[in-house]
């Protein structure tokens, strides 16, 4: 149970002045529901003013505080002209405070002819005359604008501004309470860090390194302890040893030898799974690095053992391709393979359920659908999780609970994570990575250019299908954004492709109804249409042997490890494959570099590390897409440098200082409820 201390940050933003009905509605849009989610919400940047005497003490371009004498009003001839006031320095300098649209009713009540004002802005020049639009503060003599010389900027939302969020911040930082000091004494000695509520008055005031490693500190270290605990937890739970006899493993025909990272990691699983402790294991595997048959070979282990297995995907469009792969595989070997979704009805429903109650089937592959109230087992010991990433805790304690014993998991990720990450993201787990490509993998030859040559890439494509092969389109958004961008849009693009080659192309994106994409998605894998125009949504698991090109819109907006996973779509059959990046006319250097290593390198875990080092935050791996990286308050820089450190202290708390029990452990409990990893305390296990 939530510790009552907490209480006041848990509480509702509607208990705060000022949040009715319709502010709730832009709060809610930023994730801001709680007084916990406005103490968290971090300004972005800080805007520092200087406090001038007059305006020839400040440059152009510069942020200003000034006091200035209001002398004439002057209106626009019509609605859309610009209101200016005039208004006079300490000096008799002239100055326009420039209002555009409906402001100039705030203008007219703000300043009065006559009266003086503070009055802060950027101060800019306008032909002849200097001016400051907008201004961002207009306050009466003896007000508080002085005060207000560096000023915090918050990500906002459509009818939230700075002020009303400020204000919100500072009634949510008056109810948040002192808590207890959860870091290790000398650690916080050590970096000189404020206490935890003075950190977060502090980054809300002006920029403060140090307060702003403590924040995140605290959550790198929430996560650490979260991660151990269900790792713990783990070790002292009994599952079922399982030793295979090879009997079904020996008649796979496999269409090529294994890999010593495949053999490798075989060898590392079969270990675990002999274990009375149950495994929890992540497979990391470059894109056709053959995850599918490790995930094979193990589910048959369980199989040999007398048991069964499941394998989870995220998506059913997944599960399927998953099935028809594990059922190909497998036939030889006389496993008894079913597929289960929440799609399948009736009869053939009711059989396959049966069918796991009783035993006849060896090996499910499903969706969600897998482990819901009406699934039952025989005796499922062994567990595949396919791009675990999209699982949440409770879902997949929700399958281990399917088990008579705790299931032994294996998770698999086809996202090359850099080493720094994988502690972060995958602490609870031991790792087996697929760092070799099977043999008769085909490299894929990457293009880069420029948007203008857009034509003839579409006479490339149209002989690519005249040939029977099929392509990707991808770009970066479902429609158009307003503004001077031409960003590529899905939507777009896909009319303009249909009116070339008609009934051939098919689009995909997040936005379309669950049934409508995956009818797209299985017409273009049965090969009747040539031409699949998406968004990232194909960015994992999508198997069509038969496409060769992928055409990426927009190239330099992807991550690197990103632009990989789409890449690895095509290059899956027997035909040489192709990528071309296509770019728009100016390139950061950034994007730059990015594309010259997408054109030199097709090792997703080298690009990995590359992606962590060029951007060293923001987006990485397009992970702020698939929700994988865990932290809100964390920037890379911060994880890469702090992590380490916070994971030795949560080992440190685990194994020194009595891990929940005691006054810091008290305090450690506090912690993971504030982050919300109170998954950690109850340690649900489940990877």
């Amino acid at each position: 149970m939530r510790p009552d201390i907490l209480n006041p940050l848990f509480a509702e933003t509607e208990t705060l002045e000022g949040v009715g009905p319709k502010m709730k509605k832009p709060l809610d849009r930023l994730g801001l529901t709680r007084v916990r989610d406005l103490d968290y919400h971090l300004p972005e940047r800080f805007v520092t003013r200087r406090a001038v005497e007059d305006v020839d003490e400040a440059g152009e371009g510069e942020q200003i505080v000034v006091r200035l004498t209001v002398t004439e009003h002057r209106g626009g001839r019509s609605p859309r002209a610009p209101y200016r006031v005039l208004a006079q320095d300490s000096v008799g300098n002239v100055l326009a405070l420039t209002y555009f649209g409906r402001a100039f009713y705030t203008a007219k009540k703000q300043l009065p002819v006559g009266e003086t004002r503070w009055v802060a802005g950027k101060l800019e020049r306008f032909g002849d005359m200097l001016q400051i639009v907008h201004p961002d503060h207009v306050v009466e003599e003896g007000g508080e604008t002085l005060q207000r010389l560096c000023e915090p900027v918050y990500r906002l939302s459509e009818g939230l501004t700075q002020p009303k969020i400020a204000g919100l911040v500072e009634q949510a930082l008056a109810r948040t309470p002192e808590l207890p000091e959860w870091i290790e004494p000398s650690q916080l000695d050590k970096e000189g860090w404020p206490t935890w509520r003075d950190a977060l008055v502090l980054t809300h005031k002006g920029e403060n390194t140090s307060a702003r490693d403590r924040l995140a500190y605290d959550e790198l270290l929430a996560n650490s302890l979260a991660l151990m605990l269900v790792r713990a937890d783990n070790r002292k739970r009994k599952g079922q040893p399982l030793r295979g006899d090879g009997s079904y493993r020996g008649r796979l025909e496999l269409p090529f030898p294994l890999t010593g990272a495949q053999r490798r990691s075989i060898a590392e699983i079969e270990g675990d799974m002999a274990q009375e402790a149950p495994m929890l294991r992540l497979l990391q595997g470059d894109v056709g690095a053959g995850k599918t048959v490790v995930a094979l070979e193990a589910m048959l282990i369980a199989v040999e053992a007398g048991t069964q297995a499941a394998m989870l995907a995220p998506t059913e469009i997944l599960a399927r391709q998953h099935f028809d792969s594990v059922r190909r595989m497998a036939e030889p070997t006389g496993a008894r393979v079913a597929l289960l979704t929440g799609r399948d009805k009736g009869k053939a429903r009711e059989a396959t359920l049966m069918g796991l109650l009783d035993g006849s089937i060896d090996i499910v592959v499903g969706t969600h659908a897998i482990f819901q109230d009406k699934v039952a087992y025989k005796n499922l010991a062994m567990v595949v999780i396919d791009e675990q990433h999209r699982f949440g805790v409770g879902q997949r304690l929700m399958l281990a609970s399917k088990g008579k014993r705790a299931p032994h998991v294996l998770a698999m990720t086809a996202t090359p994570i850099p080493r720094t990450l994988t502690l972060a993201q995958y602490g609870e787990l031991d790792v087996s990575k697929l760092d070799e490509l099977p043999p008769g993998r085909q490299s894929i030859d990457t293009v880069v250019m420029g948007q203008a040559k857009i034509g003839a890439l579409v006479e490339r494509l149209a002989a690519q299908i005249s040939e029977g092969r099929q392509a990707y389109w991808v770009c970066p958004m479902v429609r158009e954004m307003d503004g001077p961008d031409d960003i590529a849009a899905a939507e777009a693009r896909y009319a303009a492709l249909r009116e070339r080659f008609g009934e051939d192309v098919v689009m995909v994106h997040g936005q379309l109804a669950p049934e409508i994409k995956d009818a797209a998605m299985e017409r273009f894998a049965r090969g009747e249409a040539k031409l699949l125009v998406a968004t990232t949504v194909i960015e994992v698991g999508v198997d069509v042997p038969n496409a060769t090109l992928m055409v990426i819109e927009q190239a330099e907006r992807f991550g690197l490890a990103q632009l990989h996973q789409l890449r690895g779509r095509v290059g899956r059959g027997s035909e040489k494959s192709f990528c071309v990046l296509l770019h728009g006319e100016t390139l950061s250097e950034t994007a730059q570099k990015r594309l010259a290593l997408m054109r030199e390198s097709q090792d997703g875990f080298y690009l990995a590390e590359e992606d962590l080092r060029l951007r060293g935050g923001g987006e990485l791996l397009g992970t702020r897409q698939s929700g994988d990286t865990p932290f809100s308050v964390a920037s890379l820089e911060q994880i890469t440098d702090l992590l380490p450190k916070a994971y030795d202290d949560a080992r440190l708390l685990m194994e020194r200082d009595g891990g929940l029990e005691g006054k810091r452990g008290e305090a450690a409990r506090v912690l993971l409820y504030l982050f919300e990893r109170d998954f950690g305390v109850k340690t649900l296990r489940g990877g």
